[in-house]
Formats: structure tokens, C-alpha cells, sequence
């Protein structure tokens, strides 16, 4: 189920959020089972952006792309819903070959089933002389993030097999930190320090011709 801080939605009407609506700070896929701390077991859907206005509905052609209506939308998983649109719908955009508010409109219920998050996220970018020679991407970007969130009873990257953990004043020991030690257990070459003239006396210009 998708949950918000306001109410739980079970449905998938009830779990697609219209581009015109607000959306919730925190949305979470959850069920009921906890973790060790009694907490729901959940995933959390982090958007950073939209696309800005959508297409009017009046307009026949909105349907080829019905799937912009919607910022979040939550389905249950069927084998014949595998993408949003397609290609072949530029063929005939009045009656597109996949209508993505089809996969709304039944409105079945979502809890305790495999479900799909389908998320609409983009951003608006008008060209401007700075975009030459090429266009920054600082401020211009978008995204979607899927995180756990109470899912797991710790950090899961601590059990991580190449990781590696210092307790506080353990830095300078050798049986924490096989590197504090290392100048002290290897045999290196001590070498002059390195510097670099340029080519000046290596080569000339008069060498080439």
C-alpha cells in the first residue's frame, strides 16, 4: 500500500497523484510487517522534479501520452502492463496502442499485491546564450529516488565484505589501520623528488622540419 502522512490509499485512483495535485513529502510503499524496532517495513519514493503543465485533457491527442497526468501513480503488477506508451502510438495518437489512464480507470486494489511506481519527473530548460558552447547541467536536472526506509534493522552496507569500520582513537593503530603501519612493515626505494622543466632542451622546433 502507498501511504502519506494524511491517509492510506488502497486503490489505484487513490494512488495516482495528478500533476496538478501536492504532493506528499514523504510517500512510502510499506506492509505490515516490522522491523525490529516496530516499525513498518518500507520503501520511499523521493521525486525531485516535474515536468511542469500537462497537455488539456480536452485535446484528442492527450491520450498518446495520458501517462503525463500523473507526477506518481501506484498499479498492481500485470504482465501485460509493461510500459507507459509506445512507439507505434505516433502512428495513430487518437487511439494510442498503450493508454497508460487505462491502467487507472479499473481502480483494483493494490494492497498486498506486487506493485509498479510509475513516476513523471523531468525538468523545463530554455535556451539562452550561456547554453554556447555548451549548456551547463548545474540546475538543470531531475529525478527519482527508491530508498528503504525502516526496512532493514541497521545500515545493510555494514555486513558489506570489503568493509571496514574505526572506532574513535583507533586511527594510529596498527591492528585497526594496517595502514598507519605501512611505511614501518615495507622496504621502498627513496626516491628524489619529482619535478618537471617542460621539453626545453629535450627538443626544438628546428628537429621537425
Amino acid at each position: 500500500m502507498v501511504k502519506g502522512f494524511l491517509s492510506c490509499r488502497l486503490y489505484h485512483k487513490e494512488a495516482a497523484l495528478r500533476y496538478d495535485t501536492k504532493t506528499p513529502r514523504y510517500l512510502h510503499i510499506s506492509s505490515n510487517k516490522t522491523n525490529r524496532w516496530g516499525h513498518q517495513r518500507s520503501y520511499r519514493l523521493q521525486v525531485f522534479s516535474f515536468t511542469g503543465d500537462h497537455l488539456p485533457e480536452s485535446q484528442d491527442e492527450e491520450r498518446a501520452m495520458s501517462w503525463a497526468r500523473y507526477k506518481v501513480a501506484i498499479t498492481k503488477h500485470k504482465d501485460g502492463e509493461q510500459t507507459s506508451s509506445s512507439l507505434y502510438s505516433q502512428n495513430n495518437i487518437w487511439s494510442p496502442a498503450v493508454d497508460f489512464s487505462k491502467y487507472i480507470e479499473d481502480n483494483e486494489s493494490i494492497e498486498d499485491e506486487d506493485l509498479v511506481a510509475w513516476v513523471t519527473t523531468g525538468f523545463l530548460h530554455i535556451p539562452h546564450s550561456e547554453d554556447i558552447p555548451n549548456t551547463v547541467t548545474v540546475g538543470n536536472g531531475g529525478g527519482v529516488l527508491l530508498r528503504p526506509h525502516n526496512y532493514f534493522d541497521m545500515d545493510p552496507s555494514i555486513h558489506s565484505a570489503d568493509s571496514v569500520y574505526l572506532s574513535p582513537g583507533s586511527e594510529d593503530s596498527c591492528d585497526s589501520n594496517r595502514m598507519a603501519c605501512l611505511a614501518q612493515e615495507t622496504c621502498s626505494p627513496v626516491l628524489e623528488p619529482f619535478t618537471y622543466e617542460g621539453f626545453d632542451g629535450v627538443m626544438k622546433f628546428e628537429d621537425w622540419v
